[in-house]
């Protein structure tokens, strides 16, 4: 409760400054609207479902390229961190890439599918993809070699020494690895749908590039703070119990 409480009141407080520097007049209105008109556009928006449509749209978007991403990326960073050549080809490409800006995808995700969906899904997977094999890579190289020789001894063979034992103690660094990607996709998707039109479904990105394009900065301010919200649910809710989990199953836990 207590860390609820300073929570709330740091958020309170970054809603004061900015309260106080709309009235200060530093800025235009239209550069910097009240947290009052961003409150009144997010309403508005939400009652005549443009908002919950947009975040649908995103939401089946980015968890379709997401998957995608960490089903081919699980095995791809086992394989790596089990063959010394695929760690020095696949594994530098794998680094290089994760370097990569998300938007550079766009440009090659429209001329090879063209304003579809596919061209969407492509660059969440390429943002996704890269994270999940570096981190499923380090993972299993830092498993501790006492594990191994362990199971050896035990009388484990191939396939369950990796699926029982290496495999498990390398979750921490794996669940961190698509934490990472859920992040990366989330960028590659608002990208992707600021430059990919597509008329059949608008997501957040295209209601931040709109709102751009009318100077409606409510709009964009609002669309931001929802791409927050999601963003730290999604943390609160899911990634964090299971990295906690994880830390304490094998060990690795601060406190």
């Amino acid at each position: 409760m207590k860390r609820f409480l300073l929570a709330a009141l740091f958020f309170a407080v970054l809603l004061l400054i900015w309260e106080a520097l709309f009235r200060a007049k530093i800025w235009s209105p239209v550069l910097l609207p009240s947290p009052k008109q961003v409150a009144v556009y997010l309403e508005s928006a939400a009652a005549d479902g443009t908002l919950v449509k947009a975040i649908v749209v995103t939401m089946r978007r980015l968890l379709i390229g997401y998957i995608i991403g960490v089903v081919v990326g699980l095995p791809l960073g086992l394989l790596t961190a089990r063959w010394k050549v695929l760690q020095d080809t696949l594994g530098t490409l794998a680094l290089g890439l994760q370097t990569l800006p998300s938007v550079c995808w766009v440009p090659l995700a429209l001329l090879w599918f063209g304003q579809t969906e596919a061209a969407m899904l492509f660059v969440v997977v390429m943002g996704t993809l890269w994270s999940v094999v570096i981190a499923t890579e380090t993972g299993v190289r830092n498993v501790p070699p006492i594990y191994s020789r362990a199971a050896l001894t035990m009388g484990s063979k191939r396939l369950h020494m990796w699926f029982k034992v290496i495999l498990p103690a390398a979750l921490p660094f794996i669940v961190s690895g698509m934490k990472q990607g859920w992040a990366f996709a989330w960028r590659s998707l608002m990208a992707a749908e600021i430059f990919v039109t597509i008329l059949t479904g608008f997501g957040l990105g295209q209601l931040l590039h709109y709102g751009r394009e009318l100077n409606a900065m409510e709009q964009v301010i609002g669309i931001m703070i929802i791409i927050v919200v999601i963003g730290l649910l999604a943390d609160k809710i899911f990634f964090s119990p299971i990295e906690r989990f994880l830390h304490r199953r094998w060990g690795t836990s601060q406190a």
